[in-house]
């Protein structure tokens, strides 16, 4: 098995990945048939229904930024006691602090593990178009079916890979090839390359057939003059030895594209975020290292994989970003104390169906406390009484 087939094998993802795919097949099948466009309605679709979950992140890290001086405070208060009781309380008093402004200490942690599947998911089906997209699959069909009836045909891929440096191919460089993957193989390939499969000696007698489903292929891959299948440092390359240096400027525009979307994405977040009256956290100077990393980690994969991820890195940094805007504007405009309110209700509500009360919580972290210092006082007493 390869490491990556025509469609996503990863548990749970390809079930998230099977809704997209769809979706985005849907897309396709309205009329849509170039796939950089695609892939630019269908990030558009897909961050339009996760809306929700990016206003009840901002909110929880607006209330986060308001707790942060109190939670602040009972760190300071406590650090360096590492005994059991000191951490108890310490624990104790930073619930109360959630419990104050009806805020879970997992409510951000929820949202992620939600939204983690769906990124997976969609970059698999990015990546993948042909397992999630049956319109791009049968144009391959004629192909495939001649080129498996040839003997020793997994053979003659792998030279033709290795022969041309093909990066994206994803298939297995050992066994025999099943018909997914030389799907995957052919989707990777770039127009000047489909001209030097058709000229390989066993694929000659059907050239007309690979001809005519690179002719079909090109402008459903093609995008502002790039293949979307193709990486842009492959088509630097290409450019380089063509002296086509438009080609080189749109390849290269794509993970610059990449790291200033991103960038502008994460200073409008930490706009949201950001509080002038409490000094910044040991997780939000973490945060700020990642979200000056990220981008420049983003740019550096983008030159390596395939232009259509790029598109994809781009279209959805571009949408995160109006989001963003128009959430900062109706978070400015919300007052803090109707949030708290809204929030002890939502609050209230679930520990009423969970039979759970405020008295009940602190009666218990009480107990806890009681069960540590009573063995202590036995002690004492039992060393003044010797």
């Amino acid at each position: 098995m390869g490491v990556l087939l025509t469609k996503s094998t990863m548990p749970i993802v390809n079930w998230v990945a099977e809704v997209l795919g769809w979706l985005m097949n849907g897309i396709y099948s309205i009329g849509v048939h170039n796939l950089g466009l695609c892939i630019i309605i269908f990030t558009l679709v897909i961050y339009a229904f996760m809306t929700p979950l990016q206003i009840k992140q901002q909110k929880f890290a607006k209330m986060n930024a308001v707790m942060a001086p109190e939670l602040q405070n009972i760190q300071k208060k406590y650090r360096g006691k590492k005994d059991q009781n000191s951490q108890l309380k310490m624990q104790e008093e930073t619930m109360g602090v959630y419990e104050k402004y009806g805020v879970s200490p997992t409510g951000s942690c929820l949202q992620m593990l939600i939204q983690m599947p769906i990124f997976f998911a969609l970059y698999q089906v990015i990546i993948k178009i042909p397992g999630y997209i049956g319109g791009i699959k049968d144009v391959f069909a004629s192909a495939v079916s001649h080129i498996t009836d040839v003997s020793g045909y997994s053979d003659i891929i792998f030279k033709f890979v290795q022969d041309n440096a093909i990066k994206n191919s994803y298939i297995p460089m050992s066994g025999k090839l099943s018909s997914d993957h030389v799907v995957d193989f052919l989707y990777s390939l770039s127009p000047a390359q489909w001209d030097k499969l058709a000229d390989v000696d066993k694929f000659q007698g059907f050239a007309d057939v690979l001809n005519q489903t690179a002719d079909k292929l090109h402008p459903m891959q093609n995008f502002l003059g790039l293949n979307i299948a193709d990486n842009p440092w492959a088509l630097i390359q290409s450019g380089w030895s063509t002296q086509h240096y438009l080609l080189i400027l749109a390849a290269v525009l794509i993970p610059v594209l990449a790291w200033g979307t991103q960038v502008l994405n994460m200073k409008l977040i930490q706009t949201a975020s950001n509080t002038s009256n409490s000094t910044p956290s040991q997780m939000e100077t973490t945060m700020k290292t990642m979200n000056m990393f990220m981008p420049l980690m983003t740019a550096f994969i983008c030159f390596t994989f395939p232009v259509g991820l790029g598109i994809y890195w781009i279209s959805s940094a571009v949408v995160r970003s109006i989001q963003q805007l128009l959430i900062n504007r109706h978070m400015d405009r919300m007052n803090i104390d109707d949030l708290i309110n809204e929030n002890m209700k939502k609050m209230e509500k679930k520990k009423a169906k969970l039979g759970v009360t405020s008295q009940n919580i602190s009666q218990q972290a009480k107990m806890n406390v009681r069960n540590i210092e009573e063995p202590k006082r036995k002690n004492i007493a039992d060393k003044s009484n010797s």
